[in-house]
């Protein structure tokens, strides 16, 4: 069985704003545009591994912060109670484990293994690797698919902040480790958007070539 080459290798561009996949007669891609959208067409992202490893260290820098730092502050009868992620986690385990367990999987599991899964597919990509370069592009589609729910916490600390206010009585007020927290799900969220996983089939397509 013959293997199939890439797009690129059949003098094809697959557009990045609208998917049309668009042929090209040779030495035509410079300054081509999509005949469908007129975006820009590039046969891979611009600077995609670049633009992923800056993203990917700020968000790493940020994830510090963002759990160590307080996200909320809940006040009761006078008396205030600063959270950070984990010691939310702690207190739903008291009672409401199922609870616990999602936030501590969508806020800390998720966004920390999201960086180590694109850090691998980065050095994977930059080493030149062709090994299992299928289970590595399904690695990638999780790791995209799933980084949005990270912000389950972030709609946890609106819901409360909005919700929790009853004077002098009770009310819950958000703190900066949101603000760090937001910062780093959207910096994985662009860096996984900045990677292209069609380089992870380039060095399988120079190895059989």
């Amino acid at each position: 069985m013959s293997a199939v080459g890439s797009a690129r290798s059949q003098g094809m561009v697959g557009c990045h704003a609208c998917r049309l996949l668009v042929g090209l007669s040779s030495g035509a891609s410079a300054g081509a545009v999509c005949p469908r959208c007129r975006a820009p067409l590039h046969s891979r992202k611009v600077n995609s591994i670049r633009r992923c490893w800056a993203l990917l260290f700020g968000a790493a820098i940020l994830y510090i912060p963002a759990n160590v730092l307080p996200i909320m502050t809940t006040k009761y009868l006078g008396n205030s109670e600063p959270d950070t992620i984990m010691s939310g986690v702690l207190f739903l385990l008291e009672d409401e484990w199922p609870l616990a367990l999602v936030v501590f999987v969508a806020s800390i599991v998720v966004p920390l293994l999201k960086l180590v899964v694109l850090g691998y597919l980065l050095y994977s990509v930059q080493s030149g690797s062709s090994w299992r370069a299928l289970d590595r592009t399904r690695l990638y589609r999780i790791a995209e698919a799933i980084g949005r729910w990270s912000m389950v916490d972030i709609y946890v600390v609106t819901i409360l902040v909005a919700l929790v206010r009853l004077d002098q009585l009770a009310s819950v007020d958000a703190e900066i480790g949101v603000v760090f927290f937001g910062a780093v799900v959207v910096l994985t969220i662009l860096a996984a958007q900045s990677f292209d996983p069609r380089l992870i089939w380039d060095r399988m397509e120079e190895s059989n070539g």
